[in-house]
């Protein structure tokens, strides 16, 4: 299990967090058995994505590294069995991280936006190829282009998430234990 245990800021993706997940997923990549993860957060905050402080430090000089920064550790998540167990806000380049994952759990109050319209900067981990793939193009224009929240419902709806559970969490863990209805 990796917990975002940062709730009152939000739970961040910032670049120490970041380095952190790569260190991880390097070792888990190793294994010869995919190992199973379950990301999740604290409280009602999965995690709020990549840290405003530091994109605002990012220039034409550091913006691709950056970005390639958030796309490698997408590109590790997505070959792992990883659920995210989304428990709250999952905004940006958690939203980004969540679309890395074989599975989507939200709990009721989740909700999932990427907020970069109304920031004046777009994702650049992978999350408008993922998205768009897993909602159609439609659905991912609309949430890309008018920062719009979905709800837990809504993402269920659009296929942006595979089931809706008071814990996501444990429903993760129970798919790994081999439960079929999980």
């Amino acid at each position: 299990m990796i917990r975002f245990n940062r709730p009152e800021i939000r739970s961040p993706l910032s670049i120490f967090v970041l380095e952190e997940l790569h260190r991880t997923f390097d070792r888990l990549l190793e294994q010869a058995t995919p190992a199973n993860i379950v990301f999740t957060g604290r409280a009602d905050v999965f995690a709020s994505g990549a840290d405003l402080r530091e994109i605002a430090l990012v220039n034409g000089e550091t913006a691709r590294e950056y970005a390639l920064r958030g796309q490698n550790l997408m590109n590790k998540i997505a070959r792992t069995n990883a659920v995210a167990a989304v428990n709250g806000f999952c905004f940006g380049g958690a939203l980004d991280l969540a679309l890395a994952c074989r599975k989507r759990y939200a709990a009721p109050g989740a909700s999932f936006s990427h907020p970069g319209a109304t920031l004046g900067i777009m994702t650049g981990w992978g999350g408008t190829q993922r998205l768009t793939r897993l909602v159609g193009e439609a659905a991912a224009l609309e949430m890309f282009l008018t920062s719009k929240r979905v709800t837990a419902g809504e993402a269920l709806e659009i296929g942006l998430v595979d089931g809706i559970f008071n814990d996501p969490f444990e429903n993760a863990l129970q798919l790994f234990a081999g439960r079929t209805d999980a």
